[in-house]
């Protein structure tokens, strides 16, 4: 006799087995929209990172080019038209070592390296009360497509320049050539600010309201609101922008009796340029 027993097991439908396997697809489904939905979001990431280096280092760029473009034309020979209209009474520095009243003011211009990057007839003077001179023609103006770096009309760099605050920590005559009367001025040497601003104006408009960017100061410590600056006022803007500060000294140096010219050449000795 066997002792096998015999078991029915219950049946299974075929609409139910067709459900097990909707649900496992689903959750493929699922899975494989999730690791897509990740992998958009690092492409996007990455993306966004690149295009960020991008922007900045463009912006880098144009704003230490007109630092070295304006260097050049100081130290460069002092036969150069360049270097007559840095250094005239008009020019971003012989305005103040000519003018004892410019003292709190800002020379102001917009950087063109495509032709002659600085047009003395289009400048600006901004003092605390507003611009004083150049009808706002120093500003640059993203309409303006001269106004750019380069003929792609990405970005635009705007040179303020201004006489350094004097400081307690300041050597008592060290801007003084020694041997030299104190009266005169070939024998001082002056110490300037120097912002330069680059934007893209592409992005987003140069202005919040009725202010223009542009127009707005270099200078942080002479305001209480920080988009009173124009890196403050592109930023609240969303301009990309980057502001690039040097500070330049410039003297005549001396020897004895005899001047030397700021630059090089035989161009003018112990004296600068009166018009």
């Amino acid at each position: 006799m066997s002792n096998f027993q015999q078991y029915q097991y219950p049946e299974v439908s075929p609409s139910s087995q067709q459900g097990a396997v909707l649900i496992v697809v689903l959750l493929f489904l699922i899975l494989i929209i999730l690791v897509g939905v990740i992998a958009v979001k690092q492409s996007t990431t990455d993306l966004r990172l690149a295009t960020s280096d991008q922007i900045n280092t463009l912006l880098l760029q144009s704003a230490d080019d007109a630092h070295q473009n304006i260097e050049q034309s100081v130290n460069g020979s002092s036969d150069e038209d360049i270097y007559d209209d840095m250094l005239s009474r008009t020019g971003p520095f012989g305005y103040f070592i000519l003018d004892t009243n410019s003292s709190e003011h800002e020379y102001v211009f917009c950087f063109r390296p495509r032709d002659r990057f600085f047009d003395i007839n289009r400048t600006s003077i901004l003092a605390s009360g507003g611009t004083i001179f150049g009808n706002n023609n120093g500003y640059c103006d993203p309409a303006e497509p001269e106004d750019y770096v380069s003929s792609r009309n990405a970005s635009m760099t705007q040179v303020n320049i201004s006489l350094t605050p004097p400081s307690a920590d300041t050597e008592a005559f060290s801007s003084y050539t020694i041997g030299q009367d104190s009266g005169s001025i070939s024998s001082q040497a002056y110490m300037f600010d120097i912002n330069n601003t680059a934007v893209l104006p592409a992005y987003a408009e140069t202005g919040i309201g009725s202010k223009n960017c542009f127009e707005q100061t270099s200078q942080l410590d002479t305001v209480t609101d920080s988009e009173d600056t124009i890196g403050g006022c592109m930023a609240a803007a969303g301009v990309p922008n980057a502001v690039i500060y040097e500070q330049a000294n410039v003297e005549n140096q001396s020897q004895r009796t005899k001047c030397v010219e700021f630059g090089t050449g035989g161009g003018l000795l112990c004296t600068l340029p009166s018009s």
